[in-house]
């Protein structure tokens, strides 16, 4: 369970200075480096909070809402699917079989083992999730699914990134998660997506018809 940090919650990188001081004494170096980290987690997080952003919240809480079960990335993806040819619906396929990877693992073999609680704000704007904080589930379907599609379309990568870490961000600044949580959930996505990308890779690509040009008379008639 998640344990209180002073008068603050443990983040992800307390609870590792936690297990490395257990192993090698409260004077190790990584033990501290990771006290540390969790400290600057807690002041990102805590500026986040403080910082007046009138203008923000709203769109922000938006898209926050509009990740939730990755509704928008199934939504991108059919997009793509339809209008992308044989190349777009690759991409979709695999964008959305990474998806469920990652939530899989995130939600099934992550979260139950770390049990971080989320971070202690009185004032949110989107519902509390009742899962555990870390990591954040949002962040990783978001960056599995824009590697895939990235590696695919390249031109449309860049901007599917920018709206995942917007994504990302957003967690934070409505007050779900600490920066840590999307942070290294963004790692694990794009992680679990080049695993599912090496899979697809493997599998027997599809065969194209050979172009053939008319006999001679053909053209000539």
């Amino acid at each position: 369970m998640a344990q209180q940090t002073g008068s603050q919650q443990e983040t992800v990188a307390d609870a590792l200075a936690r297990r490395v001081e257990a192993r090698r004494g409260a004077a190790s170096r990584w033990a501290e480096a990771f006290r540390e980290l969790g400290a600057v987690d807690r002041a990102l997080y805590e500026t986040v909070a403080r910082t007046p952003t009138a203008e923000l919240d709203e769109p922000v809480r938006r898209l926050s809402d509009a990740a939730n079960y990755s509704r928008l990335w199934l939504g991108i993806a059919a997009t793509i699917a339809l209008v992308g040819g044989g190349r777009g619906r690759r991409a979709a396929l695999e964008g959305v079989v990474a998806i469920g990877v990652t939530s899989a693992t995130v939600n099934l073999g992550v979260k139950p083992l770390a049990r971080r609680r989320r971070p202690d704000r009185a004032a949110r704007q989107v519902s509390m999730p009742g899962s555990t904080s870390f990591p954040s589930g949002h962040a990783a379907s978001a960056f599995a699914f824009a590697y895939a599609v990235g590696r695919h379309l390249p031109l449309l990568g860049l901007p599917i990134r920018v709206l995942a870490g917007g994504v990302a961000y957003s967690r934070v600044h409505t007050g779900v998660h600490y920066p840590g949580d999307v942070v290294l959930g963004a790692i694990l996505g794009a992680s679990t997506a080049a695993m599912v990308a090496a899979a697809f890779d493997r599998l027997p690509q599809p065969q194209q018809r050979p172009h053939t040009r008319p006999p001679v008379a053909a053209r000539n008639s």
